[in-house]
């Protein structure tokens, strides 16, 4: 595995930027629940990704060595006029800004405090790329709208989720979803069908008495889980479901759901 570049990273968030504030612009319902986080509206969900990039903009601009309060995040709360389509597109244009901003003067390797194990800038710069390139799907996906990510972001993507679920079983050993992933040797294969060539975009994922390891490669497994690489992003982020037309599951399909009710955000 080879992370992409903290330029690309950067240049990212603000792409994700300007396709998240298209969906805000577009007429869209602000006030239509997300399907995929049922808890939020779609104004809320901007909200969220735009107080998220200016936390994290926040950390690594005064290179925190712990999590900063609310107080100090600028304007982290929204736009002065909710419900206010226009007012909340400039609040996240400034919200990208003040992110990628504080990322490229940075560059990837400066010390910062983070909830992961990797206390540096550059974390931060992929966490925000993947952040954004999911909650983007939630709002294109509420707003009726298509959606597409480059193949490189949405294999990274994969990755970095992967990761995350072994560094949380490392942190949070007695957490009863984690303990549930241990057990008997088995195995989950993720299979994009529609990759650029060069790109190894498939996984195998071993759920094993030791916890969970992954890597790319191509072997059989208890279930494999295919389609082309955008909707198998979005269905191993629980955003697009497993019966969905673009996507083919074979062999054990409890064993997918399993991993996909606990290994979530």
């Amino acid at each position: 595995m080879t992370l992409l570049t903290h330029d690309r990273y950067c240049d990212e968030i603000a792409h994700q930027v300007q396709q998240l504030r298209a969906v805000v612009t577009s007429g869209a319902d602000l006030s239509a629940t997300v399907p995929t986080c049922p808890d939020w509206t779609l104004e809320q969900l901007n909200l969220h990704m735009g107080g998220v990039l200016r936390w994290a903009g926040t950390l690594v601009r005064k290179r925190a060595e712990e999590n900063v309060p609310d107080e100090e995040i600028p304007r982290g709360d929204g736009p002065e006029n909710p419900g206010d389509a226009e007012a909340l597109d400039a609040w996240l244009a400034e919200a990208g800004e003040l992110a990628v901003g504080a990322l490229r003067e940075s560059g990837p390797d400066a010390k910062v405090w983070a909830w992961s194990g990797i206390h540096t800038s550059g974390f931060w710069a992929r966490r925000m790329a993947h952040e954004i390139t999911v909650h983007r799907a939630d709002a294109t996906l509420a707003a009726g709208l298509p959606y597409e990510v480059a193949p490189e972001v949405a294999a990274d993507t994969i990755d970095e989720w992967l990761q995350i679920v072994e560094w949380s079983q490392r942190a949070e050993p007695d957490e009863a979803a984690w303990r549930e992933l241990r057990g008997p040797g088995r195995s989950i294969h993720l299979h994009a069908t529609d990759t650029a060539a060069g790109l190894n975009a498939e996984w195998v994922v071993e759920l094993t008495e030791d916890g969970v390891s992954w890597h790319r490669g191509h072997e059989k497994a208890d279930v494999a889980l295919r389609g082309p690489l955008t909707p198998l992003l979005l269905a191993f982020y629980g955003r697009l479901p497993l019966d969905s037309p673009e996507l083919e599951v074979l062999g054990d399909r409890e064993l997918l759901e399993f991993w996909l009710e606990r290994a979530s955000f």
